[in-house]
Order: structure tokens, then C-alpha cells, then sequence
């Protein structure tokens, strides 16, 4: 288990520029945001997440994908995966994709994030920053998670080579009123791509 350290800077402030938010929505055609990705392992997320992207980046949106393995691989390289490492692991991504949407960059974060609580931390980041936070709850049955199961981790739970694994030895709490509800064993990926796409549009973040 990786102990995580809490760090407490003193003497620090928050430096703005003279380039403000506005300027660079005006600049860049449309606001920044977060979109949290949230559900098991083979839900969906990042194949919903790398569509969003392509089809965004078409529309002329600068965008951004966070994914769960690519941050693993970097900056949350220390980070194990017990309950406090998970934690850790989500707040550092929430501060990132903070300072993301900032620059006006549409965010699409895609994270198991299982705990309700630290979806909520996320979430609060971004509220003191006056900045949208949008949470996308990628559902499907845990059967139809385990069906595709694309990295073989499931059946590496269910022969217990895994513990703490989300879903069968580990809980999800889904969220109770995201933004957006993608339902990927009933709905086809054009379906869910429309979706974010629209509720971007809908909120004023893209035209």
C-alpha cells in the first residue's frame, strides 16, 4: 500500500494574469468544462471519451482526454489502489482537469471513481472556481461489464487474483443525479456521442 502524504504548502497564493477566462473562450469560440466519466471497469467510458474527443476536435472544440490507465502510467505512477490511493488518485486528476478547463478546454475525465465522496470533492474543486462540472454516468449492468471485460479483469476477480476489485469484492456508488445518464448496453455509441454533444450545446459551453 502507497502511503499517501499530505502536503501542506504555507505562505502560497493564487496569481491571476491579465488573461482572463473570457479572453480565452473568445479566443478558443467556446467555454471550458469538466466532463467526469464515471462507471465499472468495461462500462464504456473511455471508448465514450476517445468518440467525444474525435468527434469534438472535428467541431473545432479544443478538447482533452484524461484516462484512468494513461494517468496511472505518469503522474499518479505512485499510487496503489487502496481506498486512500484512490482518493488521492481522483483529487489530483479533479486539480488537474481544474486548471484544464480553465484554459477552455473541454475535459473528458474518465475514471472508475467508485466513491461518491470523492466525485463530490471533484465537483466542489471545480464549484469554487466558478468553472462547469459536468458528471457523466457511463451505466451498464455489471453482467454486461463482465461480458466484455476487455482487459480480463473480471475474471481475474472472480478467480481472485485481484482484491478490491470494483464491483464484485469492491463497491460502486452510482451517482444519484448526474448530468448525464449513458446507458451503453441499450444505447449505441453515435447515440451516446450525441448525447454529451448535445448537453454541451444545451448548457452553452459549445455551439
Amino acid at each position: 500500500m502507497t502511503e499517501v502524504v499530505e502536503r501542506k504548502a504555507t505562505n502560497v497564493h493564487w496569481h491571476d494574469g491579465e488573461v482572463t477566462r473570457g479572453d480565452r473562450a473568445a479566443m478558443l469560440g467556446h467555454k471550458g468544462v469538466t466532463m467526469w466519466f464515471t462507471g465499472l471497469s468495461g462500462s464504456g467510458k473511455s471508448t465514450v471519451a476517445v468518440a467525444v474527443e474525435k468527434a469534438l476536435t472535428a467541431r473545432g472544440v479544443l478538447t482533452y482526454r484524461l484516462d484512468g490507465d494513461n494517468i496511472r502510467l505518469g503522474i499518479n505512477s505512485n499510487l496503489g489502489f487502496s481506498a486512500e490511493d484512490r482518493q488521492e488518485n481522483i483529487r489530483r486528476v479533479g486539480e488537474i482537469s481544474k486548471l484544464f478547463a480553465d484554459t477552455g478546454v473541454v475535459v473528458l475525465s474518465s475514471f472508475i471513481s467508485p466513491y461518491a465522496d470523492d466525485r463530490a470533492m471533484v465537483r466542489k474543486v471545480h464549484e469554487e472556481g466558478d468553472l462547469p462540472f459536468m458528471e457523466v454516468f457511463v451505466d451498464c449492468s455489471l453482467e454486461a461489464a463482465e461480458e466484455r471485460d476487455p482487459k480480463g479483469l473480471y475474471k481475474k476477480a472472480r478467480a481472485g487474483e485481484i482484491r478490491g476489485f470494483t464491483g464484485i469484492d469492491d463497491p460502486y456508488e452510482a451517482p444519484e443525479s448526474p448530468e448525464l445518464h449513458l446507458r451503453t448496453d441499450k444505447m449505441t455509441l453515435e447515440e451516446e456521442v450525441e448525447a454529451v454533444i448535445k448537453s454541451l450545446q444545451d448548457r452553452g459551453i459549445i455551439v
